[in-house]
């Protein structure tokens, strides 16, 4: 009788944490213990490492997005100020304040994670047999205190605030919270949010509530926390983000890089140039005398099949000539064709004229990474 061999993805320790027979990257689950994804920031596919001051809505490093609604700006970068990460790590997530206020008792800004459904359906929460998780991570400040941030529900009607003091200025310290699972309250475990994951970078008070246990209601922080926000120039550094079932925090899970990756992927691709002058993309036809319809392969399956796209230095290339200033492009809503294949419209009112079922090319003008195609099917 023949044996089947068990292969595994080890932490960094060198432990076993994840059987390749029977849990993989697929569209319903991550790999292994930790419910986020890119927890050490690893993959910055928008910004590529740049800074950026922020807007509503912004993503920092890939997963992570920026939420605000007060007066109050920051700047943020992955290595944001070059400083040495924490032992284990290479990369981190940093804010900068760039125009301090102390937010009203309605703003806020935070750094939050929105995790999928998907990945918390074995947590049962909502239920009788609602789960223990536990929350680490590694935080650095210029400013010390107590700071605060949350777990909440798809409807922000339930959350879990919880609290951590930073003694140093401007170290490394390692966090770890445990949170009995909440055993009332809606939680989504299809492909919308199931658990958002909130740190607060100033929040007022209509969003903070004391800490260490669930409640009804939208908070995000907690009373009395600091805020980064209300000192110009303050930073705040995060890494090492994990979130996992237990009421102990073990070691940060690194999973290869491909494979965190693919598990970005799944929210947000990016097309982008790179290389010589009119690269090629993909293939089209000729659908009438001024549309053209094109496929291109995903890498992996993304969360929904009406993801939204924008573009920049998109051309046609018809025989010799590349038409670069007449071309409208867009995806005109068509579903990605089991969440896998994009399909794309082409309005070319240049010249040349295209004949149905035309063999036609689309690709970059040229070859600098300001050129890209985005695919965004982000919760």
């Amino acid at each position: 009788m023949s044996t089947i061999a068990v292969n595994a993805i080890t932490d960094a320790n060198g432990g076993n944490t994840t059987s390749i027979n029977n849990t993989t990257p697929t569209v319903y689950n991550t790999v292994g213990k930790n419910r986020i994804i890119n927890g050490n920031m690893m993959i910055d596919q928008r910004n590529d490492g740049a800074e950026v001051t922020n807007s509503n809505s912004q993503y920092t490093v890939d997963r992570f997005d920026l939420s605000k609604s007060a007066t109050s700006t920051v700047s943020f970068q992955q290595n944001q100020g070059s400083v040495t990460p924490p032992t284990g790590f290479i990369n981190y997530l940093g804010f900068t304040t760039t125009t301090s206020s102390s937010p009203s008792s309605s703003e806020y800004v935070l750094c939050r994670q929105r995790i999928e459904g998907f990945n918390i359906t074995d947590l049962g929460w909502g239920t009788v047999n609602a789960v223990t998780v536990t929350l680490s991570f590694w935080v650095r400040s210029s400013l010390t205190g107590t700071f605060g941030g949350s777990l909440r529900n798809n409807g922000n009607n339930r959350s879990y605030v919880f609290s951590y003091t930073i003694s140093s200025a401007n170290t490394w310290e390692k966090k770890s919270i445990t949170i009995a699972g909440d055993t009332t309250g809606t939680w989504a475990t299809t492909n919308g949010t199931g658990i958002t994951l909130t740190f607060s970078l100033g929040s007022g008070s209509d969003y903070l509530s004391t800490a260490d246990s669930w409640q009804n209601g939208n908070y995000q922080g907690v009373s009395g926390q600091t805020n980064i926000v209300s000192t110009n120039g303050a930073t705040w550094q995060i890494t090492g983000v994990q979130l996992e079932v237990g009421e102990t925090a073990t070691e940060f899970e690194h999973r290869p890089y491909p494979i965190e990756l693919q598990l970005c992927h799944r929210y947000y691709q990016i097309i982008r140039a790179h290389g010589g002058s009119r690269q090629l993309v993909g293939l089209g036809y000729g659908y009438d005398g001024d549309d053209i319809m094109g496929l291109y392969h995903l890498t992996v399956p993304l969360r929904t099949n009406q993801p939204t796209m924008s573009f920049n230095g998109v051309c046609l290339f018809l025989g010799s000539t590349v038409d670069t200033n007449t071309i409208v492009f867009a995806l005109n809503n068509y579903p990605a064709v089991n969440h896998t294949v994009i399909a794309i419209n082409v309005d070319n009112t240049g010249s040349p004229a295209i004949a149905a079922r035309d063999c036609i090319a689309y690709g970059f003008t040229s070859g600098t990474s300001a050129n890209y195609i985005d695919v965004d099917a982000e919760l």
